[in-house]
């Protein structure tokens, strides 16, 4: 009998790219790639190289995702066809045969194989099988089997405005447990085919048994770890927590939550998704992505994790490369800001060299990502900016524009000179409401040209693409063309824009209460004092000193951007650097050690 490791790396936004991905998407993947290439180039040394498979879900056609509002296609484009050998060619027979349709595609990095395992979950409910001598649906069946072994109580779920999605999660996660248990089982099953004993156990030590190893991102799939080993099925497995929703749903109040040790879930927390959520206990390790997330998790469900951070891959490493795709990127930012300003506004032209781009971009959630700290703080900036200008230190041609880049969603109904251009036809929800922030401090970039406000904001309530209707840009060029990102969270358990924004070689500002400004605390400055990343405690002091703070770091930027070309190079390079060295490689080999037990548990601490 020989034995073969096979890792599986599973989650809702794993699997190839659709028309909507981002946030934790961008970590599976990087895991999958850095597995890949460090297996291959020998950083993880193993006789026998793993099988390495993705675990998601497949959305084949519009109407197909079970979030109707996101509607995400899966592209398939990148993938090459796969040929199933014997053993996995049985596997996907007996997942038929379930009722359970599996779609398989791959790709290599180098030499490694990955093989995506794209499940269809919409038809279940449309399929019918046998349950306890019952023909039912297989959507029926996993909630009365999940009832059955964990107490997982569907019914009193199914009058809740999220029964669709909890269902979607609770279909996914039974898919990726059954594959697992499939593949476990299969040199039993092949060994039994044989009639006569003696053959049957020499068929059997041909076959390898697989030691099977399964990493979830995030509680949408958590319940597949508990159903293994509720079944009896032997696999070391490690859940994720990129965030808590009892966290979410408290926002900034989270931390107040944790100082007051105050475990109740609260009234907006939806029952259904913490109940999988808590399932991570089933793991034999639970990992969190920043410390404040690890101490939610011990707070809402009592379980104790392992800190280990997020990362990024740098696409350029040549800094000379960087440097101009940077000018490249700011000059269209500033002629396209110049331009559409003017043609908007019918007003005197400014000139695009003295527009000073910065930006903050994330998720539409206006308290825990601190837009109202952002606003106020560039009303005081503004001030500091005017006061620099009539004492002879700044040239009053200066202008600076925070971009604000948060959408509900893709538009298409976009006006001529947008976002310059912002129909209040266009916005939704509470895009109008940040907009109405914006006027009612008097931060309309209508205001730049006259000179009555030195700095201003500027909603941009659409996902940047090259094609987006505004500027253009990708997400990537907007980082790279803008002299500073600012993200002012309240509730932030990681930030990966802000390595995003490093990569790029993009100065930033972070809150104290994001996991990104724990793990700065790691790394080399290359700039002694204020460097390319700058934290601002939003936690610890009164709002009005982090308001200062925020605009007093902004101008910092501000200033040796106009002032010392040189330093501010210096701070972009830093910037850079610690990207760089906040790479994929290490969190990568970490959770490779914890899902394969080449480290006993009780050596395992927090990085």
């Amino acid at each position: 009998m020989f034995e073969r490791k096979c890792i599986i790396i599973a989650g809702e936004e794993a699997g190839p790219k659709s028309n909507k991905m981002g946030g934790i998407w961008n970590v599976i993947d990087a895991e999958v790639k850095n597995l890949a290439q460090m297996l291959e180039d020998g950083t993880i040394d193993e006789e026998s190289t793993p099988r390495i498979f993705v675990a998601c879900p497949y959305y084949g056609y519009s109407g197909s995702d079970w979030n109707k509002g996101l509607n995400r296609i899966t592209d398939m484009s990148e993938f090459e066809d796969f040929v199933p050998d014997e053993g996995f060619s049985t596997i996907i027979e007996k997942l038929r045969e379930k009722g359970i349709e599996l779609i398989v595609g791959a790709r290599k990095v180098e030499e490694i194989e990955i093989i995506y395992l794209m499940f269809r979950t919409n038809d279940f409910c449309r399929t019918l099988i046998e349950y306890k001598g019952k023909h039912i649906c297989l959507e029926n069946k996993i909630k009365a089997e999940a009832y059955d072994i964990i107490g997982l109580d569907s019914l009193s779920y199914e009058g809740m405005g999220n029964r669709t999605e909890y269902t979607h999660y609770l279909n996914l996660s039974y898919a990726i447990s059954e594959f697992v248990h499939t593949l476990v089982a299969l040199r039993e099953e092949k060994a039994r085919t044989y009639g006569d004993e003696l053959i049957s156990e020499f068929a059997s030590s041909l076959i390898p048994s697989w030691h099977v190893s399964l990493h979830c991102h995030e509680f949408g799939v958590f319940y597949a770890i508990a159903r293994l080993k509720k079944i009896g099925v032997p696999i070391n497995s490690v859940a994720t927590y990129h965030a808590t929703i009892p966290g979410r749903v408290a926002g900034h109040l989270s931390i107040q939550k944790i100082r007051d040790n105050d475990s109740s879930w609260g009234d907006g927390v939806p029952k259904n998704m913490a109940t999988l959520e808590s399932l991570s206990s089933y793991a034999d390790v639970v990992t969190a992505v920043g410390d404040s997330t690890k101490k939610e998790i011990k707070l809402f469900y009592d379980i104790d994790s392992i800190i280990v951070r997020n990362g990024i891959d740098l696409d350029i490493e040549d800094i000379d490369e960087l440097w101009d795709k940077k000018l490249k990127c700011r000059t269209k930012i500033q002629e396209l800001t110049s331009s559409k300003l003017y043609n908007t506004h019918n007003s005197v032209e400014l000139s695009p060299e003295r527009i000073i781009p910065i930006f903050s971009i994330s998720r539409i959630e206006i308290e825990n990502k601190g837009y109202p700290d952002l606003l106020d703080s560039l009303l005081l900036l503004d001030r500091m900016v005017r006061i620099e200008v009539e004492a002879g230190r700044l040239n009053e041609n200066y202008r600076v524009v925070c971009f604000i880049i948060t959408a509900h969603g893709p538009k298409t109904n976009l006006p001529e000179n947008f976002p310059i251009m912002l129909n209040e036809e266009v916005l939704i929800g509470e895009e109008l409401r940040i907009q109405r922030m914006i006027e009612s401090r008097g931060l309309e970039c209508s205001r730049l040209p006259g000179g009555s406000r030195y700095v201003s904001a500027v909603l941009y309530p659409q996902w940047l693409s090259a094609k987006d209707g505004g500027f253009n840009m990708t997400v990537d060029e907007f980082m790279a063309g803008c002299i500073a990102g600012i993200f002012p969270s309240r509730y932030e358990p990681f930030l990966l824009t802000g390595l995003e924004a490093g990569k790029e070689a993009t100065p930033s500002i972070v809150s104290k209460v994001c996991g990104f400004s724990d793990a700065l605390k790691t790394v080399k400055r290359l700039v002694m004092g204020m460097g390319g990343v700058l934290v601002v405690d939003n936690i610890d002091q009164a709002y009005l000193e982090t308001i200062a703070d925020y605009a007093l770091t902004m101008y910092y930027f501000i200033d040796t951007y106009t002032d010392d070309k040189t330093k501010y190079n210096f701070l972009c390079q830093e910037a850079n650097l610690l990207a760089k060295d906040m790479n994929w490689k290490e969190p990568t080999k970490q959770y490779y050690e914890m899902l394969t037990g080449t480290k006993p548990k009780n050596e395992l601490k927090d990085l």
